[in-house]
């Protein structure tokens, strides 16, 4: 989140070696769930399938339904993110419901907004903006607010994505994105929320004002530029320099 992803790639390469070498059910769950997100979040799809695989032998071998749970809805958002938005939606929704019947409620604004995406590309715009409004209400009753720049990010891509698409609307939540992210020094959502504006602007004509906006953000890192977010904008960033 804070703009360091080769720093946390490392990081959690290192809690999984430490986590193998206890070897402890409880300590493997808990680290190989929390290395499923980081590898979704690098755009390591394939590890975080891998990975998810593990976590989901070994919660149903100790018979954790927390753990399970909470990988069925990471693995969901990996759906998601690759196209399979109806075996997302199914990953996901049970997965929700399976993590919520333990009480938690960790997690869940972001897998909703996974979930709306699934329903988005799917022609569900009603259960996307239900999930959305979802995603939001959580926010702000549990407070957990880690990811909400992004939700307001996906929230402008759904408005896209929309059958009467709202350039204005969707302009306005990639703001609030933006907002959200340098308020709380999220430079990886930060850019996110970049990539996004600057694609509709581009699309609108504002090539300068595009590349004004994403040059910065991007100039900003300083490793972490094989990982799929800091690739797509170098990617924009030369587009828009053409």
């Amino acid at each position: 989140m804070l703009g360091y992803p080769q720093a946390a790639l490392a990081d959690i390469e290192q809690v999984l070696t430490d986590a193998h070498e206890i070897n402890q059910a409880g300590t493997l769950l808990y680290a190989s769930n929390h290395a499923l997100w980081v590898y979704l979040a690098l755009g390591n799809y394939a590890t975080a399938t891998t990975q998810f695989d593990e976590v989901s032998a070994l919660a149903d071998e100790k018979g954790v339904l927390f753990w399970k749970a909470f990988g069925m809805m990471n693995q969901g958002c990996v759906l998601a993110l690759t196209g399979k938005g109806a075996d997302a939606v199914q990953m996901i929704t049970s997965g929700i419901t399976a993590f919520r019947s333990t009480g938690s409620t960790l997690w869940v604004p972001l897998c909703l907004s996974y979930l709306a995406k699934a329903h988005a590309e799917l022609g569900q715009f009603d259960d996307a903006w239900r999930s959305i409004d979802e995603a939001m209400t959580a926010v702000e009753t549990t407070n957990e607010r880690w990811f909400e720049a992004d939700i307001l990010r996906m929230a402008g891509e759904i408005t896209l994505l929309s059958p009467e698409p709202d350039a204005a609307k969707a302009e306005a939540y990639f703001e609030r994105a933006l907002a959200v992210a340098r308020d709380q020094q999220a430079k990886s959502w930060e850019l996110r929320a970049a990539m996004s504006l600057a694609r509709l602007w581009r699309d609108q004509g504002k090539v300068q004002q595009a590349r004004e906006l994403l040059a910065p953000v991007y100039g900003w890192f300083t490793e972490g530029f094989d990982t799929r977010d800091l690739k797509e904008a170098k990617a924009l960033l030369e587009e828009l320099a053409a």
